[in-house]
């Protein structure tokens, strides 16, 4: 036999249950705030009289104090957490007075302010996290400037460079990664109070004063887009999922860089696990620990983001409350990997020994004995690299490094051009030093000292804009609070 009364357990204890607990869990908080901001608009614009205003203030106070949330159990007696509240002003207050505060709004405005409150909180956060990282990475750079390490592409040694090159590319795609956050935020700025069901209201609200009082920058214009457009959830996840797919890439180096035959990156012994059976083993599963970790928070950014594939242009669920909370994992995650960044890339160092010899045997400074004969004996660059490559086949075949590598040197000179070269056993030795091969790069955006000292002080200048920036967000949403409190409260008075 078929039960008609709302709601079918199943239903309650699958779908509004949880609802309500993560209402209770993360919404509570930016209701109020919503209940309050509209009550104060709906007595400026005269569509609620004072006296109606000051009972509900003070009927709300009185709910605020007494609702214990932490003890609230879905029973299926109300449908959701707003009715909850609804049905409290209407026992205290009768259904007329306490049916006036929803005047001209509707879950659907509600509904998607209160997820852009959340979510520009934990975006706030998560871009004071990136900007923590930035600094730890900037002070590491700086201190590892000339600090030479092992190029690689493809897999395989390339050029010389230093550690505070690398960390500087990092840096780079991070500021840019936060920047695209940054423009996220801004989506996330933009108030869908009073779109309320779809159009508006015919009442004469202010829609521009609920976005002061809620700390939004102004109201999001077109009111079916209020309740239809998700790209503000969209565009958050695929900015956070570019900032760990990024990341991921420089984790997967790290690893990389500690293998036992590269050995470039030293992991302190703080940071690393031993075997339970292997004692000469050095596993810096930290590193494994941040590579599942971005993936893990990219994963979870696409499955936000894939939710939304192929549905309805409008009001719906598959936008709202199961995968707002989803999404919330994905803020949990990146915080982790942030956190452990920040510690670790500091506490790491370069091994000089690894790195030297690695350079000397893999002929990674050629490329510069290739430029210098251009320089100093006027040769085509094609000649030259045909001279380095001969050169550095002979000494990787004999094992005996670039660096005794003049004799080979000198016969493939002769071999290519038939005279001796201007670059004596001096010259050779200078022209395929790493430092040499490092201080000639002086062009902008390169390795040499110059060049990293202007690009490390752009980064800082770059550092500080984002900062400016969160810091007037902030700003913004606390004057707000201060500015709604203060209004509620002289309702109270009155």
């Amino acid at each position: 036999m078929s039960n008609d009364k709302f709601p079918d357990p199943t239903y309650r204890d699958t779908v509004l249950a949880p609802l309500f607990d993560a209402a209770k869990t993360h919404y509570a908080d930016p209701v109020r705030a919503i209940n309050r901001a509209h009550l104060v608009m709906l007595v400026e614009t005269g569509i609620l009289p004072r006296a109606t205003a000051r009972k509900i203030a003070r009927a709300l106070t009185g709910i605020d104090a007494d609702l214990d949330l932490s003890a609230l159990k879905y029973t299926g007696e109300y449908e959701d957490y707003f009715f909850l509240v609804e049905a409290e002003l209407k026992r205290r207050l009768g259904p007329d007075v306490a049916g006036a505060l929803h005047t001209a709004r509707s879950r659907n405005d509600m509904d998607h302010t209160v997820f852009k409150m959340v979510l520009r909180e934990k975006t706030d956060r998560l871009t004071a996290q990136c900007s923590d990282l930035l600094r730890a990475l900037l002070k590491t750079a700086r201190r590892e400037r000339d600090t030479l390490i092992v190029a690689y592409t493809h897999g395989q040694p390339a050029q010389p460079t230093t550690y505070g090159h690398y960390l500087g590319a990092m840096v780079e795609v991070l500021l840019r990664d936060t920047a695209r956050l940054g423009t996220a935020r801004e989506l996330q700025d933009h108030c869908p109070m009073g779109a309320a069901a779809i159009t508006t209201s015919g009442f004469p609200i202010n829609r521009h004063r609920m976005a002061e009082l809620l700390g939004f920058s102004e109201p999001l214009r077109n009111s079916y887009g209020c309740i239809a457009s998700v790209d503000y959830i969209t565009a958050t996840y695929s900015a956070i999922k570019l900032i760990f797919l990024h990341l991921g890439r420089v984790i997967q180096d790290m690893q990389f860089w500690t293998a036992f035959e590269v050995g470039q990156l030293h992991v302190p012994d703080s940071l690393v696990q031993i075997s339970s059976i292997m004692p000469q083993k050095r596993n810096p599963v930290p590193i494994e620990h941040l590579r599942h970790l971005a993936s893990m928070t990219v994963g979870r950014c696409d499955a936000v983001i894939n939710t939304m594939h192929n549905t309805p242009f409008t009001d719906m669920n598959d936008s709202e409350g199961e995968v707002q909370v989803a999404g919330y994992a994905v803020f949990d995650g990146a915080a982790r990997v942030l956190t452990l960044l920040q510690t670790l890339v500091p506490a790491c160092s370069i091994r000089a020994d690894r790195v030297a010899a690695n350079m000397d045997a893999a002929c990674v400074t050629i490329t510069e004995l290739a430029d210098s004969l251009v320089r100093e004996d006027g040769l085509s660059f094609r000649q030259a690299h045909d001279i380095a490559a001969k050169t550095a086949r002979a000494v990787i075949a004999e094992g005996t490094g670039l660096a005794n590598g003049y004799a080979a040197f000198v016969g493939a000179f002769g071999d290519q051009v038939g005279a001796e070269s201007s670059l004596d056993a001096a010259g050779y030795a200078a022209a395929v030093s790493p430092e040499n091969f490092v201080r000639q790069r002086s062009r902008f955006g390169g390795p040499a000292p110059a060049a990293m000292d202007d690009a490390l002080t752009q980064y800082r200048h770059d550092l500080s804009d984002c900062e400016m920036r969160d810091q007037l967000n902030a700003k913004r949403i606390a004057f707000a609070t201060a500015a709604r409190d203060a209004a509620f409260n002289a309702l109270l008075s009155e």
